[in-house]
């Protein structure tokens, strides 16, 4: 059994390109670390199983010494070689590498030069004005680098979906082996699917004499680094991923109370204890009582709370006090998206561009997923630096397209871009290229500090492009790393109402972009959405789930998503027929 897995393998490759970097290695030798972790990372077949055969050296782009470093790590979990690479510097240098801008060459000139090490060190020294003078930075450099310091700190302790998600499912796993559990479930802004989350709740239920093997089985988990406090109903724990756990049992008859409560939001909640006085009842964590004579009233579970308030059924995404309990009461909710209602995606990429898988691997993957058609949209020729496509790339490309749909039986690939929009609002091709496309997702990519006039200006024009079929990561936000350029959306969520284009939820859950809050605004207006995942790898086509939980945080039902329908709609849509 391997002892370290493909992610991990391809994140270490990629950690030793990076210290290879600031050693200042050849760049030949830093390449082919990063080049093999995206191999790795793109691998469609079992790494255990390529080590144990010795077939991990005939795989294009790994060699007989990086096959016998990854062979290493995958059988003993370790490598010297990594750990000695890593003691050459203080270990607080790989902070710096969170702050946009900042890549392994200047973190080796800061290092060097400065002997900066730490964010606390990057700080103090763009306070002191000491790279206004330093070779290539400049005042300009150290305003934007402080103002990523601020960024990290406003986040510091705020983390993305799948840290959240991993953590919460791997201690509700381990918890679930204590005896006497009679229920437990995932509370929280994770339950609701926020976008980024603080900590994790984890509720469970059980009789009062199970409780303190309960609660040792919680605190001595593998992943806790530190125990916070411990007590006879609640637990809280650090792991070492550094978000923080609270676990609370209660007794089965209080659970669907507390899974309420605990659930949140805050300002969903103060609105339900309103709607119980309404009714002369009291809703806390504790139970529904007769405010007369504090009797509590019986609830098996949360749609039994909401039914003696006369409510219908809210689904925890909705729980956010953004219209769910006046709909809830007219019995007017919506019938939310699921998963499983997706029969495809739309916005991936291969290696024609950045992407670390091929057409071929990438259409496998989403059949495997029982999905009926599949999105390539590689970057355009603009984008440089991800290797976008010339006109005869993306010819080259099409043909394989074509060859690939005449062996499917019950699949379709669709053939488009993901086009650049320039300073101007064009679009990085002539008409007639983007013309022959299934569809084309128009992104910004550059040039984010323009005000918000101007960004506006520049995205309705593409908008406005006959050719646009999808607005791509409509802010370019990068969750807890940097927010979206500044843009009036409502005027371009209205534009795409009035030229009849699609908006994107990006399912990276890095962007998560469109906003929830404006997805249903879209709603509203009209426009249709495509649940795209930004997929780089064929596992980057399971980031829709995120962006599921955005839509239906959004209000979308099935109807709402273009990538919810069967395939020869999705021709229809396109205008393909």
């Amino acid at each position: 059994m391997a002892l370290i897995n493909k992610k991990e393998v391809a994140s270490i490759l990629e950690e030793i390109g990076t210290l290879l970097e600031l050693k200042g290695e050849n760049p030949f030798k830093t390449r082919a670390y990063f080049n093999a972790a995206r191999t790795i990372s793109g691998l469609t077949g079992d790494l255990q199983q390529l080590v144990e055969s010795g077939e991990i050296g005939k795989v294009k782009g790994i060699g007989k010494a990086l096959a016998e470093k990854i062979t290493t790590l995958v059988t003993t979990g370790e490598l010297a070689y990594y750990e000695e690479l890593k003691a050459e510097f203080p270990p607080t240098i790989f902070e710096l590498m969170n702050i946009p801008g900042l890549g392994p060459k200047k973190i080796k000139k800061l290092y060097e030069t400065l002997g900066i090490s730490s964010l606390i060190e990057l700080e103090y020294a763009c306070n002191e004005n000491r790279l206004v003078d330093l070779e290539g930075f400049g005042a300009k450099s150290q305003e934007n680098i402080l103002q990523g310091i601020e960024a990290r700190k406003k986040y510091s302790e705020k983390f993305h979906l799948p840290v959240a998600e991993h953590a919460a499912t791997t201690m509700i796993e381990h918890i679930r082996k204590a005896k006497g559990i009679k229920r437990s479930d995932i509370a929280g802004s994770l339950r609701r699917k926020k976008e980024i989350i603080g900590d994790i709740d984890i509720l469970v239920s059980a009789a009062q004499n199970d409780t303190p093997a309960i609660m040792k089985k919680f605190v001595s988990a593998p992943e806790v680094e530190r125990v916070i406090a411990g007590g006879k109903t609640k637990s809280s724990v650090i792991l070492k991923s550094g978000i923080n756990v609270d676990l609370r049992v209660v007794a089965d008859k209080e659970f669907p109370f507390a899974l309420h409560y605990f659930t949140g939001s805050k300002e969903h909640n103060v609105r339900m204890r309103t709607i119980a006085k309404d009714h002369n009842l009291k809703l806390n964590e504790y139970g529904l009582f007769h405010e007369s004579n504090n009797k509590p009233v019986a609830c098996k579970d949360e749609k039994d709370i909401l039914k003696k308030l006369g409510l219908v059924y809210i689904e925890p995404e909705l729980r956010e006090d953004f219209g769910e309990i006046e709909a809830a009461e007219k019995n007017n909710l919506p019938g939310l998206i699921e998963e499983k209602d997706l029969r495809g995606t739309f916005h991936c990429h291969t290696t024609y561009s950045d992407g670390a898988n091929t057409l071929k691997e990438m259409a496998d993957a989403a059949m495997q997923r029982k999905w009926q058609y599949l999105g390539i949209a590689d970057h355009s020729k603009s984008a440089q630096y991800a290797r976008g496509l010339s006109k005869a790339d993306l010819k080259k490309q099409r043909k394989e397209i074509n060859s690939l749909n005449e062996q499917f039986d019950s699949f379709q690939i669709f053939h488009g871009i993901e086009s650049d929009i320039l300073a101007d609002g064009s679009l990085d091709y002539d008409d007639k290229t983007l013309g022959e496309l299934d569809f084309v997702v128009a992104s910004v990519h550059s040039r984010f500090k323009m005000s918000e006039a101007e960004m506006t200006r520049r995205i309705i024009n593409a908008i406005k492009n006959k050719n646009t079929t999808i607005l791509g990561h409509p802010t370019g936000r990068l969750l807890l790393s940097r927010d979206g350029y500044q843009v009036d959306l409502v005027k371009i969520i209205e534009a795409a109402a009035d030229y009849g284009k699609a908006i994107e939820i990006n399912s990276h859950p890095y962007r998560l972009d469109l906003d929830w809050r404006m997805v249903k605004f879209a709603k509203e207006k009209g426009v249709k959405i495509f649940i795209n995942p930004d997929a780089h790898n064929t596992e980057g086509l399971d980031d829709v789930r995120f962006g599921v939980g955005i839509a239906r945080k959004g209000w979308l039902e099935k109807e709402d998503v273009i990538n919810a329908m069967e395939v020869d709609r999705v021709i229809k849509y396109l205008g393909l027929l």
